[in-house]
């Protein structure tokens, strides 16, 4: 027999059990699909990640307040920010405090205790350019408004004071004054306290709240190049005295760390989708043991003709075989359309490795080669007169 002769004859048993034949490829193109969306879903949310690490920088570094010897919380020195800039490598420096006890509402008639978790910072201006961020709305504050009652609203905050825009100079209860909202700012994702706060200038905050020039965290903007470098100096760079007081983070090891975890959860799932294709796998040869079964009177029908053990067998590997193959190609259908999908309702780029399709494929084909070949050999040792004796 032909190889042609062998598929037409192996598509045989397919067509004529097209039920059953379908239960078995979607058993296979299930564990495929699995492996095929998992890698694919993870490598786009994985770029996705990436492309926003690199947007939003590597060389942010934030100094705050650590604790005391006793436990208690430490402070950081007024001069912070200033022997920070002066420090080799670092680029900018911007200071900030939360001002405690001082919140902020939409209305005076609103109750103290309502704080929707949102505080009051006091700001340098050169905070926007150290983070490198965006105004929505409005302005930012500089050295002339920030002497004056007014504040710009991190983009939680204004989400949750239900203000969207700066047109007619909407207003805000802070402290116990009345601050008018002059800007609006974009989200912060490697600084997301910015976001749930209002920042008012340091000069208004002194008259005000009686804020004592001692700043609670200061963002660092440095050398990409010297990162690391600049990070080990910071703590003696922020208080001589005390560097064990002080701590320092990188933001973006935050976003790092989502790719190790990103990662474990791959091959979490990649097992999961290993364990459904050996069930697809198992599901075939049962499948055509049973075929082998059914079809004797067939099988010594054909050995009485002439047919050799080695066509039967190749007759009934090659139906295992169209089996898993079509079940892999489905299968990649499968977990292209859900990363397509997944990709498109977060604003991805959809990534599928070539690598998913190809092994995804060959693993279908292998799993098909190998569930039909018991059978195919149990079908190949049939003698024709035991297999005609039911006719």
């Amino acid at each position: 027999m032909r190889l042609v002769d062998v598929l037409a004859v192996g598509a045989v048993g397919l067509r004529s059990r097209r039920v059953r034949a379908a239960l078995s490829i979607l058993g296979v193109s299930i564990g495929i699909a699995a492996m095929v969306g998992v890698l694919g879903i993870t490598q786009s949310s994985q770029a996705d990640l990436l492309g926003r690490v690199d947007r939003l920088g590597t060389n942010l570094l934030t100094v705050a307040n650590g604790q005391v010897i006793g436990g208690g919380e430490a402070r950081l020195p007024a001069s912070a920010a200033d022997t920070i800039r002066l420090t080799d490598g670092v680029l900018a420096a911007a200071p900030t405090a939360q001002l405690s006890g001082v919140n902020v509402y939409r209305s005076d008639r609103i109750p103290p205790f309502l704080t929707r978790g949102l505080a009051v910072r006091a700001s340098d201006p050169s905070l926007l350019s150290t983070l490198d961020g965006q105004l929505a709305r409005g302005i930012f504050l500089n050295d002339v408004v920030a002497h004056y009652p007014v504040t710009v609203l991190g983009y939680g905050a204004a989400q949750s004071l239900g203000i969207v825009d700066t047109a007619g100079t909407p207003r805000v209860y802070l402290g116990g004054h009345w601050f008018v909202v002059i800007g609006i700012l974009a989200p912060f994702e490697l600084a997301p306290e910015i976001d749930g706060s209002a920042l008012i200038g340091f000069p208004i905050a002194a008259e005000d709240f009686g804020y004592d020039g001692h700043p609670g965290r200061v963002y660092v903007r440095a050398d990409t190049a010297r990162t690391t470098d600049v990070a080990g100096m910071l703590a003696r760079a922020t208080d001589p005295e005390h560097p064990e007081q002080v701590a320092v983070s990188r933001p973006s090891d935050a976003l790092a760390a989502r790719l190790a975890i990103a990662g474990s959860t791959t091959s979490l799932f990649l097992g999961l989708g290993a364990v459904a294709l050996l069930v697809g796998g198992v599901g075939i040869a049962n499948v055509m043991v049973i075929s082998v079964l059914e079809r004797r009177n067939e099988i010594g029908l054909r050995r009485a003709l002439g047919a050799a053990r080695r066509h039967v067998a190749g007759q009934f590997l090659v139906e295992s075989l169209l089996l898993g193959a079509a079940g892999g190609m489905a299968g990649v259908l499968f977990g292209a359309a859900a990363t397509y999908g997944l990709a498109y309702r977060n604003g991805w780029q959809p990534l599928i490795p070539p690598v998913a399709v190809s092994a995804g494929l060959g693993a279908a084909i292998g799993i098909g080669v190998l569930a039909g070949l018991y059978p195919a050999l149990r079908a190949a040792r049939l003698s024709p007169t035991d297999a005609l004796r039911a006719l």
